[in-house]
């Protein structure tokens, strides 16, 4: 009786060590475990006017947003940027650029001071999904958040640039794109209002 019993507690262990592995997560069921929220805010309310939009300034009206759809970073429907509602303040920017990085943090405080006048959306262009999310995550940025995994975005605008920022009317059209390097709040308040006829204040 006691050797059967030797026997059998080897093939007990044996059976308990397969369920145990079998239980734990592997492959894409790891993935989506480990996968974290996104910090961005949803990108639904780029096609909706912002609640008190300003009025499209007088002037020479520009070239419309390219006909270019592009993903949400938080996932759900795409974005055609032909449905975008101004105005608008576009940053694009990777993760991978320091200026990009330098800049990312007034582009938030802008997006907090604008009051529903305007709004402020990111397109991470040429990036990892992680690299954005931890950028997101270090520097506190909640803006909609476009994935151009390509170029595509800047293609189509003629404009080979990081950190490249767009601003955009009422109507839809381009007022004024800027690659100077990196952006801080006095300067984006000055194009905010010289190109979009808003005052921002701090």
């Amino acid at each position: 009786m006691n050797r059967f019993a030797y026997l059998l507690v080897p093939l007990l262990l044996a059976a308990a060590g397969c369920t145990a592995a079998e239980e734990q997560p592997t492959g894409r069921a790891a993935a989506n475990r480990a996968e974290r929220p996104s910090p961005f805010a949803d990108c639904a309310t780029l096609t909706a006017a912002p609640a008190s939009a300003a009025p499209t300034p007088s002037g020479t009206p520009g070239e419309r947003l390219p006909e270019l759809t592009l993903a949400c970073f938080t996932g759900g429907a795409p974005v055609s940027l032909g449905d975008v509602k101004g105005p608008a303040v576009i940053n694009v920017w990777a993760s991978w650029c320091p200026p990009c990085r330098k800049e990312l943090p007034a582009f938030q405080r802008l997006s907090e001071r604008a009051a529903g006048r305007f709004q402020v959306i990111g397109v991470n262009s040429q990036d990892s999904r992680s690299g954005a999310q931890s950028i997101g995550e270090d520097f506190g940025v909640r803006f909609p958040m476009l994935v151009d995994q390509g170029d595509a975005f800047e293609r189509a605008l003629e404009r080979r640039a990081f950190p490249l920022t767009v601003l955009v009317d009422a109507d839809g059209r381009i007022r004024h794109t800027d690659s100077s390097g990196a952006l801080d709040d006095a300067r984006l308040t000055e194009l905010v209002r010289e190109h979009l006829g808003v005052e921002v204040r701090s």
